[in-house]
């Protein structure tokens, strides 16, 4: 169904007069002002005046034109530039200098509705949302792209110009350059992350080659392995933070017991240097005696009389009693120079165990004191290959603690925390010495219970769940109450890790389904 043409009453004359110059156009009429006028009317409705003698010929069409172009130059942009070269074509009436202005604006492509001859009003909406995007674009967006200036000031430019722009024009050139500065950021954090897996590749490959060079128990592998760990999983900026603060920590600990160490080697050296020295002095002094002796044995049997005797008698004597002497102090000497080297030894045993120490701090949990994940894939290894070659059960037990949220949500976070270490110190202060505790993840942990049947080990959580109820966790003076509930599985032949691990979950998160602070066993 088409469409029904509008009547004149609803064309504005800016309409009429752009249709007036197309029809002078097709039909190849010279837009003189009689031509103009006759189509003008012919539009507009108007019935052509009955032609008087001696009358001049009506100004109307001039008018309208004279309108039309002030009307244009109080628009912004290009059009006050059309209404200016309008208005001084009806001034000077070069009617060929207003058609051509006319013909250029009538190629302007023409928007929905006809020409755009005001902006649309700017709600308070769409100011903020501009001023929005402007500052995200100047800001945020240019901050971002520190390190590629040119696409942070091509951020700030689209910021600046969407902050300036009011027309549809304008927005459609902002959006193009948007879409290719997006398309830039695309491409720049694609090689970003590129080069970030190539450099961790290279990190994993270097790592693993020192970690071929290391000895079993060299101090220096608890490190490595740490590292190793964490770039293995998700990198996160707060477990690179705390593993970092860790690393420096031990290092410069152990920077200061390798020269500990190192003196004490020296010393040592030194030691058994002198010890050379003086063991070769002993070997001269006795090299000297006997060929003293010899000397005495030659005199002794040329000796004429009982006096010359006594003399070399004399003489032997004391030569013997000076060696006798040196002996003496030479054999106290190398006692005490065994005495400091054993007491060296017994310190270079002290400086290697701390050494070894500093080492496994970082396999536990900075927060609680107990053991992490790469502690406890250590310990778990040790303990399940005890329990094959001696035939004994190993259980684990994994506990979650009950409403940890709502105290966090109550207390705070510092709240948290406190409980957590508050729990560990339970654990530690109630279970056997060889039963060991790992932090699993946020408020789980994983009990490892050595040469325990499963009935046992339900028995001990139980114990666990009743010492943590007796012993309050205190908050700025205020008793609160802490539970847990657990899950006990108990390893079969050749059960890994994982599936045991699985296991005991599964039969935790039954327990928080029971009601709570409940043990359960299983499958």
């Amino acid at each position: 169904m088409s469409s029904k043409p509008p009547s004149p009453a609803d064309q504005n004359p800016a309409e009429i007069a752009r249709e007036a110059f197309r029809r002078l156009a097709v039909r190849r009429i010279s837009p003189t002002p009689d031509a103009y006028r006759d189509i003008y009317n012919e539009i507009a409705g108007i019935p052509a005046p009955a032609p008087v003698v001696a009358i001049p010929a009506d100004p109307g069409p001039e008018n309208v034109l004279s309108r039309f172009a002030s009307r244009i130059a109080e628009q912004p942009g290009e059009l006050a530039d059309f209404g200016r070269r309008f208005n001084r074509a009806v001034k000077t009436r070069d009617w060929d200098a207003y058609a051509t202005a006319l013909s250029q604006l009538a190629e302007r492509p023409v928007k929905k509705g006809g020409i755009e001859l005001a902006p649309m009003a700017e709600g308070e909406q769409t100011r903020l949302l501009r001023d929005l995007l402007s500052r995200t674009l100047t800001l945020a967006v240019a901050s971002l792209l520190a390190g590629a200036p040119a696409m942070a000031e091509e951020a700030a430019s689209l910021g600046a110009a969407t902050k300036e722009a009011h027309t549809e024009a304008d927005l459609s050139e902002i959006a193009v350059r948007l879409k290719q500065l997006c398309y830039q950021i695309e491409l720049k954090h694609g090689d970003t992350a590129e080069q970030q897996e190539l450099l961790l590749r290279l990190f994993r490959l270097l790592l693993e080659n020192v970690s071929e060079l290391l000895d079993d128990d060299s101090w220096l592998r608890g490190q490595v392995d740490a590292v190793q760990a964490l770039i293995a999983g998700p990198l996160d900026a707060r477990a690179l933070e705390a593993a970092t603060r860790t690393l420096k920590d031990v290092i410069y600990k152990q920077s200061q017991l390798k020269h500990s160490m190192a003196d004490v080697k020296a010393t040592v050296k030194n030691m058994v240097m002198t010890f050379i020295d003086r063991l070769g002095q002993v070997a001269a002094t006795t090299g000297d005696f006997q060929e003293k002796i010899g000397a005495y044995s030659e005199k002794i049997s040329h000796a004429n009389d009982i006096t010359e005797l006594n003399q070399i008698l004399d003489d032997v004597l004391h030569d013997t009693r000076v060696v006798q002497a040196e002996a003496l102090q030479a054999r106290d000497n190398m006692m005490t120079a065994r005495q400091e080297v054993q007491e060296a030894e017994e310190r270079i045993k002290s400086l290697e165990t701390q050494l070894q120490h500093m080492s496994e701090l970082v396999r536990e949990d900075q927060l609680t004191g107990s053991l992490n994940r790469r502690g406890l894939d250590d310990v778990f290894e040790r303990e399940t290959a005890r329990a094959d070659r001696r035939g004994t059960p190993l259980c684990i037990a994994v506990l979650d603690l009950d409403d940890f949220k709502k105290l966090n949500d109550t207390y705070g976070h510092i709240a948290g925390d406190s409980a957590l270490k508050h729990l560990v110190k339970i654990v530690k202060e109630t279970l056997r010495s060889m039963d060991v505790i790992a932090r699993f993840g946020g408020e789980e942990f994983l009990i490892l219970l050595p040469e325990t049947a499963v009935d046992a080990a339900v028995a001990t959580m139980t114990r666990l769940q009743r010492e943590l109820t007796r012993h309050f966790f205190m908050h700025e003076n205020e008793k609160v109450l802490i539970t847990f509930s657990a899950g006990v599985a108990l390893r079969r032949q050749g059960e890994d890790q994982t599936a045991l691990v699985s296991r005991a979950d599964r039969a935790m998160y039954v327990a928080k389904k029971s009601g709570k602070n409940r043990v359960i066993v299983a499958e």
